[in-house]
This record gives C-alpha cells, structure tokens and sequence, in this order.
C-alpha cells in the first residue's frame, strides 16, 4: 500500500492541545486532509460517514479509551483494515503489561510512545505505508 498524501487522517485524543501539535506535524509531513475527534465515541461516529486512510488515537482517554476503540474498529468489517496508530505516555497498561504489547495484540499497525516529533510521526507512517518520495 504506497503512501497517499491526500488520504484523510483522523487524530484522537481527549487533549485538544495533543490533536493541533499532531495535525501540525501532518500537515508538515504533506498530509492536507486531517480531522480530529476528542473521544473514541466521536471518532467511531467520524469514521462511519468518512473513510479515512489513517487512524492516530492516543490510548488513555475518557469516555472511551484508545484501546476500546481500537477494539471496535477491528471488529467492524468496514473499519477493520483502517491502518491504526496508537499513541501514548505510558509504557504499562491497567493490567501492568506493556502497552505496546497490548495494542499490537488487539491490532494497532504501529506505535509511538510521548513525547515525539514530527520526524519519528513519519517513520511510523512510512512503515506501514512505504517512503512515499
């Protein structure tokens, strides 16, 4: 799958500061394109009347965790192949295993631990997508 710069992206997270840095660094990085929902209820609601080409969720929010969400998409034969990134602070999740580990288990396409640049967001794209140059 080659890298698209026009595909839509969707942004997640409870902190509305986290979701301008992010679509910051997309739009630096070319993408046009980005959206942004405060919850995982929202972003669920979002991605049935859009198709995005991308999901960066953070993964500790309220009402709906990064982690429900990802569940949720997975199990929705429309979303479930929706590349997802999950970004968060910590490195243990409620259960004291490694979040990274959690996430890939319930079907995260990749990871990015806070805090992080502009330059590390697309090497996580570029390796589910390609360089696109």
């Amino acid at each position: 799958m080659a890298l698209d710069f026009n595909m839509p992206v969707l942004v997640v997270d409870d902190y509305r500061t986290m979701v301008r840095i992010i679509r910051n660094f997309l739009n630096q990085l070319g993408f046009a394109d980005v959206d942004g929902a405060s919850d995982g209820g929202a972003a669920l609601k979002m991605m049935h009347e859009k198709d995005y080409g991308l999901v960066i969720s953070d993964w500790n929010m309220e009402p709906m965790t990064g982690y429900e969400l990802l569940r949720e998409v997975r199990a929705d034969d429309h979303l479930s192949r929706t590349p997802f990134i999950v970004v968060t602070a910590g490195v243990k999740s409620e259960t004291g295993a490694e979040t990274e580990t959690v996430a890939r288990t319930a079907g995260a396409s990749n990871y990015i631990l806070k805090p992080f640049n502009a330059v590390t967001l697309r090497s996580k794209i570029e390796a589910l997508f390609g360089d696109g140059a």
